[in-house]
């Protein structure tokens, strides 16, 4: 396997990677966008005001989302492992 190969999986990887993790990372970000935004506006700074509800959000995003996550990476793994002649021969 060739330096090449070598980067085009990885890049495949990174790509599915971030694809994956977007939704949960687009909302956690959001959601302390807000809640940062709140604790402004009223003064609050109490830490677990905003720690609790983002563990909240990213868990459930990640229920929600979890069957389309593991069909994507099941699909990206049966395609890995389709290619897999071109990679080690």
């Amino acid at each position: 396997m060739g330096p090449d190969q070598v980067a085009e999986l990885v890049r495949h990887l990174l790509r599915e990677a971030l694809i994956v993790s977007a939704p949960v990372l687009v909302l956690a970000s959001a959601t302390s966008f807000l809640i940062s935004l709140f604790q402004t506006l009223t003064s609050l700074q109490d830490q677990t005001l905003s720690t609790v509800p983002r563990i909240g959000i990213v868990a459930v995003t990640m229920l929600i989302g979890l069957p389309w996550f593991i069909r994507r990476l099941v699909f990206y793994t049966v395609v890995l492992f389709g290619d897999l002649h071109r990679y080690i021969g």
